[in-house]
């Protein structure tokens, strides 16, 4: 009854009534793939449950006990997660945009000491995430302030615009994460691991940083990459003119090897058919709907990036990083080229927890692609090459 009614207050039907389950006792619960958006689940017990997939858009978490749950993909976005426990819980997938991990003050009902009706108040600690697993995870704008969330495992993950202020990430796993504008201002990260990791605009004052390991970071561009802006934007430019005027003006540029991200936000607008970018670094790159056509992107890092409904028939995308990329609703079928028809060429792609839901990938290749996580929900897969590609860990399609 309770849970029909909540369902309804979720669809805003009437009779709809928003589910109150505090300071519950609730553990070992099979609750997957529920829509809960907005529950009141505060100070209630959790741990050991199901909770694969279910929706928690908004839901008030504060002070629960979760650990060891199972909340592989689950939607905790803008959640108020302030002193949850979720020691050895499952997050791999989960989407924590802009949830709230801090620290909090819950006030417990008791009949005891302090008399029926009246309430204890509680200091909880921020969050505690020791050893759980977040890989692919999507916690942008997430708030982890002084949380705990030792020997953690953030690989992959979206951590773009977090902070992490003060927080004990001792020996945790941050290999090949995006953490692009995160303020790790004070925080242990002490035998961490971000090697091949995004630390752009990263804040790291005060953090103790003993025996971190650090290589292959992608750092904020260098001095020569910014003095070469002017110039790369220019080539660019009459790359645009090209295309346009089918060749009559401008010239065709060649970025290969070129750290495009000084620049990233003047390419908008830019028509780049055939555009040679193999190798660039083009991570956080804002451009859907862009025209890519038979562009060649081979062994570029697009880390990040959103091209949403982008133009890439034809692309060479051979050996390029699209972890936690965004390809939803994007044109990778073949591209018509007097008359022959070239095909989407992603071999070898690193697209771990790539998004190209509801994408046309008519004949495109992804053999040997690394597609761990990768969702494909809703796209058009016909004729595409998928050998020697790990199904398994894959969503949207059958093995």
């Amino acid at each position: 009854m309770l849970m029909s009614a909540h369902a309804k207050f979720v669809g805003r039907q009437p009779g709809g009534k928003r589910a109150v389950l505090k300071f519950m006792h609730l553990s070992g619960l099979n609750l997957s793939r529920r829509d809960l958006s907005g529950v009141d689940l505060s100070a209630s017990v959790l741990e050991g449950c199901e909770m694969a997939g279910v929706k928690l858009t908004g839901a008030n978490l504060f002070g629960c006990d979760l650990r060891r749950a199972d909340l592989r993909g689950a939607n905790l976005v803008d959640a108020d997660m302030r002193g949850v426990c979720l020691r050895g819980a499952t997050l791999a997938q989960v989407d924590m945009t802009r949830a709230d991990l801090r620290a909090g003050i819950v006030d417990a009902p008791t009949g005891g000491a302090a008399g029926p009706g009246k309430n204890v108040h509680s200091d909880l600690r921020a969050a505690e995430l020791d050893e759980a697993d977040l890989h692919g995870a999507t916690l942008t704008d997430a708030q982890f302030d002084d949380m705990s969330a030792m020997a953690a495992d953030f690989s992959d993950c979206a951590l773009s615009g977090a902070t992490m202020q003060g927080a004990n990430l001792r020996g945790a796993n941050f290999t090949g994460a995006i953490l692009q504008g995160a303020n790790l201002t004070n925080a242990n990260i002490e035998k961490a691991n971000f090697e091949g990791a995004v630390l752009m605009r990263i804040n790291l004052t005060g953090a103790k940083s003993k025996g971190a390991r650090m290589g292959g970071v992608v750092l904020d561009p260098t001095e020569a990459a910014l003095e070469r802006a002017e110039t790369v934007h220019a080539a660019l430019i009459q790359h645009d003119l090209w295309c346009r005027t089918d060749g009559a003006e401008g010239a065709p540029a060649v970025v290969d090897g070129e750290d495009l991200r000084p620049i990233i936000h003047l390419l908008t607008n830019l028509k780049l058919t055939a555009l040679s970018a193999r190798r660039a670094c083009l991570v956080g790159l804002r451009m859907a709907g862009a025209q890519l056509q038979g562009a060649r992107l081979d062994g570029a890092d697009l880390r990040g990036s959103d091209l949403s409904g982008a133009d890439l028939r034809g692309v060479r995308m051979m050996g390029a990083n699209l972890t936690k990329t965004i390809l939803r609703k994007a044109m990778l079928g073949p591209l018509q080229v007097g008359s022959r028809h070239v095909t989407a060429d992603l071999k070898s792609v690193r697209g771990r927890y790539l998004d190209i839901q509801s994408a046309d990938l008519t004949g495109a290749s992804f053999e040997e692609a690394d597609l761990r996580g990768a969702n494909f929900t809703g796209a058009e897969m016909k004729s595409v090459n998928m050998a020697q590609v790990d199904l398994a860990p894959v969503i949207g399609l059958s093995s």
